[in-house]
């Protein structure tokens, strides 16, 4: 049986980057020592003061890893979808910025007038401003998007996926302050 508190720092999160430290996922500190073990993966950056030890040796508790070898990855397709919009739109209604009302998916540019399902077209918007902007532009309704509906990147659906990055993580995520 494992001490309290091991699995907690086990399931730490590591920020997993390809050998030209590219982002490639999150995963398991449990993950990460066992990439590290194999010779996989080498520490680039540990959270301080949290160390794994074993019978014969202490191991730091790595933050950011990268792998030795050079992995091609396909390029990450983000699929449109409703979830996917939403978190795009960071769970807020893109006409009134209103986060506490039930949330449905608008088309800016009216099926009716030929607008189509696409990341620039689909929007988060509460049920209220959706109803009140119906089959019309949102110019026609008098009502003004809080920011303009693009595609996002897989960088941007990492963060997204697994919430606020560790501060050590910012740099590699091209999200220093």
């Amino acid at each position: 049986m494992f001490p309290v508190g091991i699995m907690d720092v086990l399931a730490k999160r590591v920020l997993l980057l390809n050998q030209n430290y590219e982002p490639m996922t999150v995963c398991s500190a449990k993950k990460a020592i066992i990439l590290m073990f194999l010779g996989k993966a080498q520490i680039v950056e540990r959270y301080d003061s949290l160390m794994v030890h074993s019978i014969s040796s202490q191991l730091a508790l790595p933050s950011v890893l990268r792998l030795v070898r050079y992995i091609p990855v396909p390029r990450k397709r983000i699929l449109l979808s409703r979830k996917n919009i939403i978190i795009r739109d960071r769970y807020r209604c893109q006409y009134c910025g209103s986060k506490s009302k039930p949330l449905t998916i608008d088309h800016v540019i009216p099926r009716e007038r030929h607008g189509e399902d696409s990341w620039e077209n689909l929007v988060t918007a509460c049920v209220d401003c959706n109803t009140k902007k119906g089959n019309r532009m949102p110019e026609d309704a008098n009502m003004k998007l809080l920011s303009v509906p693009k595609k996002p990147n897989y960088l941007y659906f990492i963060q997204s996926f697994f919430g606020q990055p560790e501060d050590l993580w910012k740099p590699y995520l091209f999200l220093v302050d």
